[in-house]
């Protein structure tokens, strides 16, 4: 298995947190990432939307919280992911 790449999530006024990224999609012109805290097993999972505008050098993500958008990019992963069920 190939390693994951590993990227460094920094919520303001929080400290730094790593999340290995396990898929990555693009939905009506938007990116997205599916994230964990754990390279293997099982593991808390968080979907991040990229609100960096083009030319910035450094992704800004949030965390996909509204339940209508969260629902149809986790069926987006899931559909890639053949092994993992989002919940």
């Amino acid at each position: 298995m190939a390693k994951m790449e590993k990227i460094m999530f920094t919520p303001e006024g929080e400290e730094p947190v790593e999340f290995y990224v396990l898929e990555q999609t693009r939905i009506g012109g938007v990116s997205y990432i599916l994230v964990t805290d754990v390279e293997e097993g099982d593991g808390d999972a968080l979907i991040l939307k990229d609100l960096s505008k083009d030319g910035e050098t450094e992704g800004r993500y949030c965390v996909v919280e509204d339940d209508n958008e969260l629902s149809a990019v986790a069926e987006v992963f899931e559909s890639m992911m053949d092994d993992v069920k989002l919940e």
